[in-house]
């Protein structure tokens, strides 16, 4: 049953089409909105390590005829690295009468989901909406949520495997996660299924918020680690930057998500975040057109590539195996 889960994950395979995430919805803009629209963001990072997303997000809006500062208000909340503050502000949307609520990430959503059970939510982007409690499910997802999921649980799990495909003598890898993310549960549950049958020794680094980073490569140096994998959360995606010097630094080979070897990381394998953001444009025009968020199926994004980062093997003078190279949708030099 893992193969075949790890199987469906092929880079190519897609269940939203290109074309259906960038595609600019031309005959909408005939319907523009005639009163002010108000928009609530609810994201964990700062403004300015999450403004590829809004200002995805902003696109998509303006495809269908939503022009912030024209008749679209976007109310923006960043928990800033806290998961504590989330709840509060998340009620904060809720006071300033927002027509619908865009947020990411499991913390952010159930946040919003307790806030309310009437103003509409989308998510933008999710590991397993299913398996986190947002959604009853994808077809119907009821409620007052709706948007755009993906397979967290089984995208480290192949990280992981590509890792060990790109180093095949590797028989320890460190794994930095953030345990204050309720997803990281059935994250790591599946990323220890996959270690077994790869034959791998892990070991848990915690790092839930950006001071937590230095200790944890330090901790990962001393005991020896060569290899990493970097599990998706809030945390980790906007401070990319950061844990790939990190890992360069203390030459460790790791993998993680795109946005992580854009930033300087070796390898990273995942879903086209910043398109899943602009996507969430459509769900929340579907809502303020009169679309019950519960009526709206929740779509999964299948479309997954490998990104290598050659110019980081070359720092940390590691070889990566031909048949990931050859694999790779992207690599940068």
């Amino acid at each position: 049953m893992e193969g075949y889960v790890l199987g469906r994950l092929r880079r190519r395979q897609f269940l939203i089409s290109a074309g259906a995430l960038l595609a600019t919805p031309i005959a909408s803009f005939a319907q523009q909105p005639t009163r002010l629209v108000r928009i609530g963001v609810l994201a964990v990072p700062s403004a300015s390590n999450f403004a590829t997303r809004t200002e995805a997000l902003r696109a998509g809006l303006r495809d269908f005829g939503y022009v912030e500062g024209k008749n679209t208000l976007i109310e923006f909340r960043s928990a800033e690295g806290k998961y504590d503050r989330l709840p509060e502000l998340a009620a904060e949307l809720v006071r300033q009468n927002v027509d619908v609520i865009v947020a990411g990430g499991t913390p952010a959503i159930r946040a919003a989901k307790r806030a309310t059970e009437t103003v509409p939510i989308v998510i933008a982007a999710v590991g397993d909406a299913v398996a986190g409690g947002l959604v009853a499910s994808l077809s119907r997802p009821g409620g007052n949520i709706t948007g755009s999921t993906y397979f967290a649980p089984e995208l480290a799990s192949k990280q992981l495997e590509l890792l060990k495909e790109a180093f095949p003598q590797t028989t320890r890898v460190a794994v930095v996660v953030n345990p204050s993310n309720p997803a990281m549960g059935p994250t790591m549950q599946a990323v220890e299924s996959a270690a077994r049958s790869l034959k791998l020794e892990l070991e848990q680094f915690a790092v839930r918020e950006p001071p937590d980073f230095d200790g944890a490569f330090v901790a990962i140096a001393k005991k020896r680690y060569k290899t990493a994998l970097i599990i998706d959360d809030p945390i980790t995606i906007s401070n990319a930057r950061a844990l790939a010097d990190l890992a360069v630094k203390h030459r460790l080979a790791t993998a993680g998500f795109i946005e992580y070897a854009e930033a300087g990381g070796l390898m990273g394998y995942g879903v086209n975040l910043i398109a899943m953001w602009r996507r969430a444009a459509f769900f929340v025009d579907k809502i303020l057109r009169g679309t019950s968020p519960g009526e709206i199926p929740v779509e999964r994004s299948m479309r997954f590539d490998l990104v290598i980062n050659r110019k980081t093997a070359k720092a940390i003078e590691v070889t990566i195996a031909p048949s990931i190279l050859l694999r790779a949708d992207r690599v940068i030099e």
